[in-house]
């Protein structure tokens, strides 16, 4: 364990594990950095939609009710009217487009799209509400399952060619990350089979904390460089992958496939598996502090090196002492507390940089590698935040350190992640959009959501990086959405050419009920600043009124996730 030493000078935050890497020429190492951003072209958009009809129904008999075209006597009239100008070859947005997110099991172990003619009758609906596209997760775990370089794209091209037809566009995920949390939840997606099986052989390949509790949602980036997958690197498998990707669904690209969003941690998210992604719906609420992922024997020869560098080898063995335990008021904890906590003197200034700064590295080698794969496909390239909001409201902001985001009260954590982004063209995509403040702190007077979003969108306003916004949980009431609206306006207020745009988590059947849909879909026309919506679906593959209804009927039967 490494043990703070209050007596020891300061130190210059450009620690030695960035330097090995960041410093070095273009010439010398393949993962040296680039500061040349790269200007991301808009994607081409194909002919617009339009739909001109009014809709006639009555409220529904009881909860789950459904949309109806003639269900006798409707009082009730929800009009529609989407505006298009056809004459346009490219559509025409006044504001932010709205993407949904697809079930994690669209696509089945197998490689098929699960449930198919009910996945297109919903797109079909999303489509004709006026929904940009939708964003689905390409799991590593399910195209390279069985042996490296053995790809099986199939279920992703049929979901693709679907959403082609259908005018929707497409946001793929590329999901380095397990889903869910064992064999026996429906929507387990592990990692490859021949990952883990490296994994078994050496447990050190994934993040463990200081109880050696092991953590196996992503491989530890201690190790992102090295040849321990089969002769190959995390990193390189990941390249591997986005090339075929890329090669794959090339006719796609920059045509249906507008966005490529790039995993970087667990859930695909930039961070340490502090806490295990399927408690973080509700770690939030018992305000977790999280345990520091630095035990795994890759991390700490990590660590142990700057240490020495800068003489202070007993810095090198292990986290912070005094973190407390998970549960624990960060006051009563010796490295957290506000008052003279080891986090403000030099031994935790030294771990803190060292740890985000490892982060951060592993960020900037994935992204730039994806900007390398997807240059000239006119693909616009993406990553997640996590919103770790729960202790904003503390000096020492300790859920968020303990995730690898050096944000404090004193320090801008989340600037130098939106400037990496920004040296590679990458937008930032960020959760949280539909929390409130108000309703958050009855629970929890430390946590401010909306704090850390306006943190967030300030740096991706400083930077002049696309933001890409997300809900935290599955809500479809209109203060959720209400809520939405005013922090994408909060991003976009006063920009020239304000890149914003919504991910809607996620579709599944509560989706399609009545007064749901109804919300949802004005939430669309309020993000899209369209008054009037209007249509003319009578030709083609065009999508008619009758499919629309028909897709919200057959959705309320769909057994999504």
């Amino acid at each position: 364990m490494a043990i703070a030493s209050p007596s020891t000078p300061s130190f210059s935050a450009s620690f030695c594990c960035t330097r090995t890497e960041s410093t070095r020429s273009p010439t010398r190492s393949p993962f040296s950095i680039s500061f040349t951003r790269r200007l991301q072209p808009h994607p081409p958009l194909t002919r617009q939609l339009a739909i001109s009809s009014r809709l006639n129904s009555s409220k529904p008999s009881g909860a789950g009710g459904s949309f109806s075209p003639d269900n006798g006597g409707g009082s009730e009239h929800i009009q529609y009217e989407l505006y298009h100008e056809l004459s346009s070859p490219q559509r025409r947005r006044l504001g932010a487009p709205v993407f949904v997110t697809l079930p994690v099991d669209s696509v089945s172990t197998g490689g098929q799209v699960r449930r198919l003619k009910v996945m297109a009758q919903s797109f079909k609906a999303l489509s004709a509400a006026g929904v940009e596209g939708v964003v689905v997760e390409v799991w590593w775990g399910l195209v390279e399952r069985d042996e490296p370089r053995v790809y099986n794209w199939q279920g992703y091209l049929d979901l693709v060619a679907l959403a082609k037809r259908c005018g929707l566009k497409v946001r793929a995920v590329m999901a380095f990350h397990q889903c869910a949390t064992g064999p026996d939840d429906p929507h387990w997606i592990p990692l490859p089979l021949w990952v883990l099986e490296a994994i078994d052989k050496d447990p050190d390949l994934v993040y463990s904390d200081r109880f050696g509790r092991r953590n196996m949602e992503y491989i530890s980036l201690g190790c992102d460089i090295l040849p321990v997958l089969r002769g190959r690197s995390p990193i390189q498998a990941y390249t591997d992958f986005m090339r075929n990707f890329r090669d794959t669904f090339r006719p796609f690209l920059g045509v249906v496939i507008t966005g490529i969003q790039v995993g970087m941690g667990p859930a695909g998210e930039l961070r340490y598996p502090s806490c295990p992604t399927q408690k973080l719906t509700w770690a939030w609420r018992s305000r977790e502090l999280g345990e520091f992922q630095c035990y795994d024997k890759y991390m700490l020869a990590s660590l142990n090196a700057c240490a020495r560098e800068i003489g202070m080898r007993e810095w090198g063995d292990g986290g912070p002492i005094g973190a407390g335990n998970l549960m624990q008021n960060p006051e009563h904890t010796e490295f957290f507390r506000s008052n003279d906590g080891s986090w403000t003197r030099p031994y935790g200034q030294f771990f803190l940089e060292w740890y985000s700064g490892m982060l951060l590295l592993h960020g900037d080698r994935i992204c730039r590698e994806a900007e390398t794969v997807f240059r000239g496909t006119e693909v616009n390239t993406s990553a997640k935040v996590a919103g770790i909001h729960w202790h904003y409201g503390t000096e020492s902001h300790p859920s968020e350190l303990t995730a690898g985001y050096y944000n404090t009260s004193t320090r801008d954590g989340y600037l130098p992640i939106a400037r990496m982004f920004g040296r590679y063209g990458f937008a930032m995509c960020c959760t949280c959009f539909e929390m409130q403040d108000e309703l958050e702190r009855q629970m929890n007077p430390a946590g401010s959501p909306e704090g850390f979003l306006r943190q967030l969108l300030l740096a991706a306003r400083v930077c002049d990086i696309p933001l890409e916004g997300e809900n935290f949980a599955t809500s479809l009431d209109d203060d959720s959405f209400q809520q939405v609206l005013k922090m994408s306006k909060f991003y976009s207020n006063g920009l020239e050419k304000p890149s914003f745009s919504f991910n809607f988590m996620r579709m599944d059947k509560n989706m399609f009920e009545y007064q749901n849909w109804v919300r949802f879909s004005r939430f669309v026309r309020q993000m899209s600043d369209a008054n009037i919506f209007r249509a003319n679906l009578s030709s083609g593959g065009d999508i008619n009124l009758s499919s629309m209804l028909d897709a919200t009927k057959v959705g309320l039967a769909f057994a999504y996730s």
